[in-house]
């Protein structure tokens, strides 16, 4: 933004950034035990803190599903093992960078195909001092 004739302008800057990946030819659906280390290791990877950790195994090899509650929000994985899919939900805030855990969530599960969106969450305006 070009500010015209003040020394103060203002400019849109975002809170959060919310990751939202699809991965398809996945593998590592069926266990969440194993997961719990890979997603404190996602959450340590983006610079973020983990504040809690939950997982549940729907068991007869049915998928996972695993939220790692953070200090900058959360990471969340959901498996689909009969269609070799896993849904990620990563949103962080501060000067987490998301983008790092998507990294180590990728190399856990090894997807074929992947599709991933980028929002930037709570778009606000912030004074710019131009002097």
């Amino acid at each position: 933004m070009v500010n015209q004739g003040g020394t103060a302008g203002v400019r849109a800057t975002a809170l959060g950034q919310h990751l939202i990946a699809d991965f398809y030819g996945a593998s590592q659906l069926f266990d969440g035990g194993p997961a719990a280390a890979m997603l404190h290791k996602a959450a340590e990877a983006a610079g973020a803190t983990v504040l809690d950790l939950n997982l549940h195994d729907f068991g007869d090899r049915y998928g996972f599903t695993g939220v790692a509650l953070l200090a900058e929000s959360h990471i969340s994985v959901h498996t689909w093992p009969e269609n070799d899919y896993v849904a990620i939900d990563i949103f962080m805030c501060g000067d987490a960078k998301p983008e790092l855990s998507l990294e180590v969530l990728r190399s856990y599960f090894t997807p074929s195909r992947e599709h991933v969106q980028n929002l930037k969450r709570g778009v606000v305006a912030a004074a710019v001092d131009f002097a």
